[in-house]
């Protein structure tokens, strides 16, 4: 699959958006994306970002898409930033796999501006630190390494 051959899953709820099937807040549509307003506004202003071609996540994306998708990304999130002067930050965050809390299979980006520490949005990475030394952060580099392609 290219960014240009667009494709659709008929029982993907994004897919129905695109089309204009399901209702939407659209904040951001060109050629390539749609960004639209999250139902569940995490945050005031919780913005999705999704590619008018339906990839089920960022696994499905060859480097065209992904030049494509990720270079309008910057311009939403400067926008929805830019609509409320309390704004004071954004998590962009890109769920893959349903044990990554991905619901719907359609790659999509939340836009999450933050507003305090206290805006009720969390992401807690746990410190595994103390479990690695040296041998191990090498055989994971070693692993990951091994699988780029040039």
């Amino acid at each position: 699959m290219t960014a240009f051959e667009p494709k659709f899953d008929d029982d993907c709820i994004f897919c129905k958006i695109i089309k204009g099937d399901i209702p939407s807040y659209t904040i951001y549509e060109d050629d390539m994306v749609k960004a639209f307003l999250d139902i569940s506004q995490g945050t005031p202003g919780h913005t999705l970002v999704i590619p008018k071609t339906h990839v089920p996540d960022i696994f499905a994306y060859d480097a065209d898409l992904a030049s494509l998708v990720f270079a309008r990304i910057p311009k939403i999130a400067r926008a929805v930033k830019a609509s409320d002067d309390r704004i004071i930050g954004m998590n962009v965050v890109n769920n893959n796999g349903a044990v990554a809390y991905q619901s719907v299979f359609h790659s999509h980006f939340h836009l999450i501006p933050r507003y305090s520490d206290k805006d009720d949005f969390r992401m807690i990475f746990k410190d595994n630190a103390k479990n690695y030394d040296e041998t191990d952060y090498t055989k994971l580099q070693n692993a990951i390494k091994a699988h780029l392609a040039d």
